[in-house]
């Protein structure tokens, strides 16, 4: 038989006039949970939960295990103001009401501001519904207080953080059970569920609210009373913290500790990380610094030096290293050569070519400083020498170069020379602000003028400004300043390969994409606007998981390409793609998708396609275990991934091999994959619901993929706001296989990862592995796990190699 509490058991704590409200909480609030106390009643309940495995490992310590995770999964206040210091911030938030208000004898606030005072301004219906529990406890259920004095605030603040078990489950009893008659019916734990939903940002229908209260009954109410008590309900909340501990305690492994290797020192891993990286940069500056000073202190041997001193000299420097620069900038984003070069198998292992788009950021950096120095020198330094010179030493020097006559300032600014530079300056300056994260990415944060004219659209046209940028290029480089040798009129053999290269590009991808016959088989809208489309696979259209294509619309505009990560598997007989908007374009694209759909028989617009193009997921191939990380719709790169995986990659493909020769072998594919997927609405579960289900069912014969959802808008797991959801979650699973919250196999987990804990246990897990971790998402989070792969590599025996998606 369970031992059970009466119904009529008086919550024990520190009255308002027995502890001082400007003084942290005392007696029993003050106990730490690992030595919180577990009564016998609650005791009792344990044994039926313990553990079938490492049973003589954790012996005595499985109760208080169990005891101490249960509370933790009752806080009714974050962990940051579990503190009993924390009473001050309180304090301070009340006086700051009070002080608002017409004083009386006694300061008091409405009871409205409760949940600012103990920090619960975001979820205030919750915090109502608490505050109501422990007035029901502590006064008569029908005379509820409108007002709170700073003694009771300090009696509430002192219960909500006492950190005893008993404490937690009694005021949550008192939080279901409204009438204070020791028994929550099924209807009170309906309205519970439906509290817990809304606070937590959860779509919740009352049928669905309805069958998980009966699910709770069933699972609780044995005897078929009708209701539930006390101890049923300590039961709830027991069974869950039991599973997590059996789940810590089984994924154990004492032989963890037997190391194969010593971890590598910070040396080895910065070198074996960012060699490649380090050696392209290294030759490019390189190459940078040998031009500017071969033409510097060419032009100091020039007659010219006399009258415009090392001004000329720091310009034409400038200059060469703008026309290398000017040529260089191009061949990142000529994308199938890249694609194309990456596939060698030689040049791959030693250039980056995942980091393309980042150094053609980094050489549109050095074009900004070759322009200061080359356009500064000549309009602050060499044009006012050139005016102010002794006219005698124009005469001897530079004097042919001008007709005779020494000109003025606004003559130089008027020759052919001044004007095609200023004017490539001002469309580089253009292109180069248009092209900045703020006003390609969050046009909507700057004033409401500069909204029309900013955004990707803005940004893909006015990068088209460099067609006529390039042509000013050759005439400025016609009409130079005191240069008649045609040998050293040089920009054209800087930029001839270059430009070439690129133009036969476009004009490939021109001809490609209108050779792709493609038809749109289906198309679906989801939740935050995400678009669908499952196009028909051309005949020759191959391609590697991990991939991406371009897709136009003719209908918005028959210039504009948008590159998205292909979401079908190279397996199959059609492509995919998920289209979220987040601009103008894919705005524009959603809605005319949307209109198609909505109209019966209406056709869907015409689109092109062209790629596949090579992306940094498609090296998943080179590692034995992959770790996959995305955001949001960052997730969209992995998909063929894991569908990929969990079909298996042992398929024949064409090595070219190190010595040119060619032959079919079998493709090594990854043995694990973990796919973190971090979202922040519910909604985002629905993109990829179908596909999850088909690599979960599939992945149950292999076990090769294991799925972690998280989503951010629900409180983490141990917060009294979202535990009946965790228990209903754990119970639905259990019995159903499906998760409450993203409606797949997946489980979800709330709040953020703890993406030190994440990584260090998958250390520990595949020690003296090569893993790859590859991130798409805010570029914020690729700085914090590029520093942790590091981290860890050099603390533990594990490697991480970091790859982040770039287009």
């Amino acid at each position: 038989m369970e031992p059970k509490m009466s119904p009529q058991t008086t919550f024990q704590s520190s009255s308002p006039s027995s502890s001082s409200p400007s003084t942290p909480c005392s007696s029993s609030s003050s106990s730490s949970p690992s030595s919180s106390p577990v009564d016998g009643a609650r005791i009792e309940l344990l044994p039926t939960l313990s553990p079938n495995r490492n049973e003589s490992r954790l012996a005595g310590n499985w109760v208080p295990m169990v005891a101490g995770i249960a509370t933790e999964r009752l806080r009714f206040i974050d962990r940051m103001a579990q503190s009993g210091t924390e009473w001050k911030h309180v304090e301070e938030r009340f006086d700051r009401l009070v002080s608002t208000t017409t004083a009386g004898p006694v300061p008091v606030v409405n009871r409205s501001d409760f949940a600012f005072c103990i920090g619960m301004e975001d979820t205030a219906e919750f915090a109502e519904k608490l505050l109501e529990a422990l007035q029901r406890r502590s006064s008569n259920i029908d005379n509820l207080q409108l007002e709170i004095t700073k003694a009771q605030l300090h009696d509430y603040w002192c219960r909500i953080n006492d950190p005893s078990f008993n404490s937690r489950i009694r005021i949550f009893f008192d939080l279901c059970d409204k009438n204070m008659d020791g028994k929550i019916t099924e209807l009170e734990i309906k309205e519970v569920i439906l509290l817990s939903a809304s606070t937590n940002k959860l779509s919740m229908t009352q049928e669905e609210a309805e069958d998980y209260s009966t699910l709770i009954m069933e699972e609780l109410d044995l005897s078929k009373r009708g209701f539930i008590e006390l101890s049923q309900l300590e039961r709830l909340f027991f069974k869950e913290s039991q599973r997590i501990v059996s789940s810590q305690s089984n994924s154990e492994d004492p032989n963890r500790a037997n190391r194969t290797r010593t971890p590598w020192i910070n040396e080895e891993v910065y070198l074996r990380t960012y060699w490649r990286r380090a050696w392209i940069v290294g030759l490019w500056l390189t190459i940078c610094i040998t031009l500017f000073t071969w033409k510097f202190i060419q032009y100091q041997h020039r007659k010219a030096f006399q009258c415009t001193g090392y001004c000329l000299s720091t310009a034409k420097g400038a200059a060469e290293t703008l026309k290398f620069n000017m040529a260089l900038i191009l061949l990142p984003v000529c994308r199938n050569t890249m694609t194309w070069l990456r596939m060698n198998r030689r040049i791959n292992s030693v250039v980056p070519f995942n980091d393309n788009i980042n150094f053609h950021k980094l050489i549109a950096g050095g074009i900004v400083v070759g322009v200061i120095l080359h356009g500064g020198a000549h309009l602050a330094c060499d044009f006012p020498r050139i005016i102010s010179c002794n006219p005698s030493i124009f005469r001897r020097t530079i004097a042919g170069d001008f007709g005779y006559h020494q000109p003025s300032y606004v003559e130089i600014l008027g020759t052919t020379e001044a004007i095609t530079g200023i004017t490539m300056v001002v469309l580089m300056a253009i292109a180069f602000t248009l092209a900045t994260p703020l006003p390609r990415r969050r046009p909507s944060s700057l004033p409401w003028p500069l909204h029309r004219v900013t955004g990707f659209n803005m940004f893909w046209y006015s990068h088209h400004l460099f067609i006529i940028v390039y042509v000013l290029l050759l005439v400025h480089s016609i009409f130079l300043f005191l240069t008649h040798d045609a040998r050293e009129k040089t920009t054209w053999m800087y930029i001839a390969f270059p430009v070439l290269l690129y133009l036969w590009e476009r004009i490939f991808r021109a001809i490609r994409s209108g050779l792709y016959n493609v038809e749109i088989l289906e198309a679906n809208t989801y939740p935050s606007q995400v678009l669908s489309l499952k196009l028909s696979k051309p005949g020759d259209f191959n391609y590697k998981s991990g991939m991406y294509i371009f897709i136009q619309c003719p209908q918005i505009s028959p210039f504009e390409w948008h590159p998205f990560s292909l979401t079908s598997a190279p397996e199959d007989n059609y492509l995919n793609v998920h289209i979220r908007t987040q601009g103008d374009w894919s705005y524009q694209m959603y809605s005319l998708f949307q209109e198609a759909l909505a109209s019966v028989g209406s056709e869907f617009p015409k689109i092109y396609i062209d790629g596949p193009y090579g992306a940094a997921s498609q090296d998943h191939v080179k590692y034995d275990v992959i770790i996959l990380v995305g955001l949001g719709i960052g997730a969209t790169p992995f998909i063929s991934i894991l569908k990929d995986v969990v079909h298996g990659l042992s398929k024949p493909y064409i090595d070219y091999g190190d010595g040119g020769e060619s032959g079919i072998k079998n493709r090594k594919g990854p043995s694990k994959a973990y796919l973190y997927w971090v979202t922040r609405e519910q909604s985002s579960f629905d993109w990829f619901r179908d596909i999850i289900k088909e690599v979960s069912f599939a992945n149950r014969k292999q076990a090769v993929i294991e799925m972690h959802n998280f989503l951010t808008s629900v409180y983490e797991d141990g917060d009294a706001r979202s535990a009946l959801i965790s228990a209903i979650q754990a119970l639905y699973h259990t019995k159903n296989g499906i998760d409450i919250v993203s409606r797949t196999p997946v489980r979800t987990h709330f709040a953020r990862p703890n993406w030190t804990k994440v990584f260090s246990n998958l250390a520990s897990t595949h020690e003296g592995a090569r893993i790859g971790v590859f991130y798409c998402g805010h570029s914020a989070l690729a700085r914090e796990l590029e520093r942790l792969c590091t981290n860890l590599t050099t603390k533990t025996t594990t490697r991480f190699v970091f790859h982040k998606e770039n287009y």
